[in-house]
């Protein structure tokens, strides 16, 4: 009798190909309400890009793919593996990085902060120490080792935030409205590192020009798919509707 040989959809740690991520009938409840509606998606792009409204469930729909907010039906999953199940699947198929950094940056020494995650995977003080010093230098900040994280810029903890994140080797990295409140020089500075970063990339974001060149958007609405497809086409609709809701306010916040 012949053996099936079982098969992988995806080996995380590489990037010979983008990993799919699969969302299947995905609701969250937050008190009480429902913020997420029944969110199917199925991707394996190497840029995704999630756009709504301010409240439409985009920051919530990036700690579900992260695996930071379970479910209350539907499943989320990584290359086959449940990211809020399987939490050590999760360290290692996904990073994030959120809106402030503020709220990820936990270690007073930027070579500390950057190490941490590396020695959550498994890894010696020795092996987390080199590979922390081997992507200061791939970003030309050598010299930001013993720098303290408190006395940083924004975008230069931004900056830290993904470092740490790219540190660790994760074949999907969520980004949470990245760039709002940095200025434009910064902004564009973490938008050239991101481009060139070898993972797959999901941005939540409600800034139509950042994400034009990504490979697919999804509109979320009220918690719920609205459109799915290439970047052009479901931008004009979304930037159509905005127009048709607010007018210049609306507009004027989607700049944001």
């Amino acid at each position: 009798m012949q053996r099936k040989t079982a098969t992988t959809a995806r080996d995380v740690s590489g990037q010979a190909k983008p990993p799919l991520l699969e969302l299947a009938g995905v609701t969250v409840r937050l008190n009480g309400a429902e913020v997420l509606r029944d969110v199917s998606l199925r991707a394996s792009d190497r840029r995704i890009a999630i756009v709504g409204r301010n409240g439409s469930g985009k920051t919530t729909l990036a700690r579900v793919i992260a695996g930071l907010q379970p479910v209350d039906a539907g499943t989320a999953t990584i290359g086959g593996s449940d990211m809020a199940r399987d939490r050590k699947a999760a360290l290692r198929a996904v990073g994030i990085l959120f809106q402030n950094p503020d709220h990820q940056i936990i270690f007073p020494t930027v070579e500390e902060e950057i190490s941490f995650g590396l020695l959550q995977l498994g890894q010696g003080r020795d092996a987390a120490r080199e590979a922390t010093r081997e992507i200061l230098a791939r970003f030309g900040k050598s010299h930001w080792a013993e720098a303290a994280t408190h006395a940083l810029s924004q975008g230069q903890k931004q900056l830290v935030c993904l470092m740490s994140v790219l540190a660790m080797r994760p074949a999907l990295i969520v980004l949470d409205e990245p760039y709002s409140g940095l200025d434009i020089p910064t902004r564009m500075q973490l938008m050239r590192h991101v481009d060139g970063v070898d993972a797959t990339v999901v941005q939540i974001t409600h800034d139509p020009a950042s994400v034009r060149h990504y490979d697919r958007v999804v509109w979320i609405d009220e918690g719920r798919v609205r459109q799915d497809g290439p970047a052009a086409e479901v931008l004009a609709a979304f930037e159509q509707q905005m127009t048709a809701w607010g007018g210049a306010d609306d507009l004027s916040d989607l700049a944001g």
